[in-house]
């Protein structure tokens, strides 16, 4: 009897968690997504239904395991046994787009609210303790929101249909290994498909692409964590995305376009010396490199990126609060060619898609709440944030005013001895 009721427990468990991870592929693939909570244009882990409590914070000691999936491999080794995490977060942005100038033959001047829909990110977790060359190591695997984007303007005839759409998602396959009771590292890569419908010309097109992490954790003590990690770029290259019928060579026929997400380098520090070890302060620093992305170069510089975070342990209640402040990344001499396609129109042209990747504010609040045991051995976050308003003259013609707010929620499984 007791081995039917473990295995029975095993396939219950097992339908449970590829029910939800069926759901969460569909509900994220399948909706049309608006640029909202991003540095630049990827989300990091700042929709994390824990980490993005604390502004999304995680570097040193992330607070839920896609956050560790998703960011620093090194610190896979905080989460013991086996866990599952299944969460959701939705963005809504308010974009308004201002065009005071004709671009002959392209846009007529407007200003007008983009009528995209919000953001609704999936981010799904599983890691598993074991054993690696006699050390303790820690396995993880994701599903991850990257990045969404709508902007749609299709309801102004000035705008001359000007719609665009992108999506990226992630399947990261991580592990980490404690090499010392202080010394942690870890290594990751990560499958990315992307989907992206480019404003005026073409159709949505897909794309895979490739991405690789290392990080290590150092316990400088038994209150103080600091934490590092690498990431590299991730290339998509859309064929024949872009088809113009209307222009004069070289703009006419089809083109290829390539695209990349930046490389990504963070450092994090992690304290619990004050308030008995309750008070969790947590800094993080992420410099996104725009100015070697392809497609995105032509757009953003460098971005440098600071969060701050802490978490008050009472109980079986964990309360969040974060802080953000996101450099402005655009480009101020943006460059005509972008990702391997010289734009039409000059300048002016180059200034309005710029503004359709504007995501400029620079401040960012959130808040959240995690709370242990709501049944035996499953964990439940809430998060929720705001970014402030922030508008943008590009060039003579063309102005931006970007705000969000977000939400989400998680649950956490967690299986083992220790649970």
């Amino acid at each position: 009897m007791e081995k039917f009721a473990v295995r029975k427990s095993f396939q219950m468990r097992h339908k449970l968690i590829s029910l939800i991870a069926l759901l969460a592929f569909c509900s994220v693939a399948d909706i049309q997504e608006a640029q909202a909570q991003l540095f630049g244009d990827e989300a990091n882990n700042t929709l994390m239904p824990a980490s993005g409590g604390m502004a999304g914070t995680s570097i040193a000691e992330p607070q839920d395991l896609t956050s560790a999936i998703n960011g620093n491999p090194a610190s896979l080794t905080q989460f013991q046994d086996t866990q599952f995490l299944f969460g959701v977060a939705w963005a809504e942005p308010t974009f308004h787009l201002t065009q005071s100038r004709q671009i002959p033959g392209l846009v007529d001047p407007f200003s007008a609210k983009s009528s995209g829909v919000g953001m609704l990110a999936g981010n799904i977790g599983v890691t598993q303790e074991f054993t690696l060359l006699e050390r303790p190591a820690t396995f993880g695997l994701g599903f991850v929101s990257t990045t969404g984007g709508n902007f749609d303007f299709r309801h102004v005839d000035e705008s001359k249909g000007t719609d665009t759409s992108a999506v990226i998602v992630n399947l990261p396959f991580t592990v980490g290994v404690d090499l010392t009771d202080r010394v942690s590292v870890g290594a990751g890569m990560s499958l990315g498909v992307a989907m992206f419908d480019p404003p005026f010309f073409g159709a949505m097109s897909i794309a895979y692409g490739l991405r690789g992490t290392v990080g290590a954790n150092y316990k400088l003590t038994e209150q103080t964590t600091l934490g590092a990690y690498y990431q590299t770029e991730q290339a998509f290259k859309f064929n024949n995305i872009i088809v113009i019928d209307n222009l004069p060579p070289p703009f006419d026929g089809g083109h290829d376009l390539d695209m990349e997400m930046p490389q990504n380098i963070g450092f994090g520090l992690a304290n619990r010396s004050f308030a008995g070890g309750r008070l969790l302060l947590a800094v993080d620093v992420l410099l996104k490199v725009w100015d070697e992305a392809e497609m995105y170069r032509g757009f953003y510089d460098d971005q440098w990126v600071i969060q701050l975070g802490a978490q008050y342990s009472t109980g079986r209640y964990r309360l969040r609060a974060g802080y953000a402040w996101a450099e402005n990344p655009l480009d101020p001499t943006p460059d005509v060619v972008v990702g391997g396609f010289e734009l039409p129109g000059d300048v002016p042209f180059v200034r309005y898609n710029q503004a359709l990747v504007a995501n400029t504010s620079q401040h960012r609040l959130t808040v959240g709440i995690g709370i242990s045991d709501v049944l035996p051995g499953v964990d439940f976050d809430i998060m929720a944030g705001g970014m402030f308003r922030d508008s943008e003259q590009l060039g003579a013609s063309t102005a931006t005013s970007i705000s969000s707010y977000w939400i989400g929620a998680g649950l956490t499984w967690r299986f083992g001895s220790s649970s």
